[in-house]
């Protein structure tokens, strides 16, 4: 059986981590969908509320599964026996950094592969800070995330 691991920190998941992860389940047969605690990056929502909304995101997505982790991916990884890793490029400006992490990755197991897979085009300037942002000031994010979980993006932002 072919995995793959997507990690992110999904604070929320959005339209463009929904295309990558359908574009790596048409390369695997199975996802995990790997949500970091990363609480360096002070995400909005906690992180059993960012694993619920992704859960309800990909509810009806066969061979997509979700789970949160703390610590180093790689051993996440190794304890899941999963060889490889799914990154998503929106532009030029994310492969330098994704590049860089793909080798350290690779530093601490070298068993450990990396796929870069782009979103679609339509999806191609969607970042979670981009919706917070706009949800921050009232701004519709219907278009930017699975309207499964405006809800909870809603519940967040008393101005919208």
């Amino acid at each position: 059986m072919r995995v793959a691991i997507y990690p992110g920190t999904f604070d929320p998941i959005t339209n463009g981590h929904m295309d990558v992860i359908k574009r790596a389940r048409k390369l695997f047969d199975k996802v995990l969908v790997a949500v970091a605690l990363s609480e360096e990056k002070r995400p909005l929502f906690d992180i059993q509320t960012r694993v619920q909304m992704v859960k309800v995101a990909i509810a009806d997505m066969d061979g997509v599964d979700v789970e949160p982790f703390d610590g180093l991916l790689v051993n996440f990884s190794k304890l899941k026996d999963i060889r490889v890793m799914i990154r998503g490029l929106r532009a030029v400006s994310d492969f330098e950094f994704e590049l860089q992490m793909g080798y350290a990755n690779a530093s601490l197991w070298n068993e450990i592969e990396t796929v870069y897979l782009m979103p679609s085009l339509k999806n191609a300037f969607i970042s979670s800070s981009v919706v917070r942002s706009i949800a921050k000031y009232g701004g519709d994010v219907g278009h930017l995330v699975p309207e499964i979980i405006q809800p909870y993006i809603k519940s967040r932002f008393t101005c919208m």
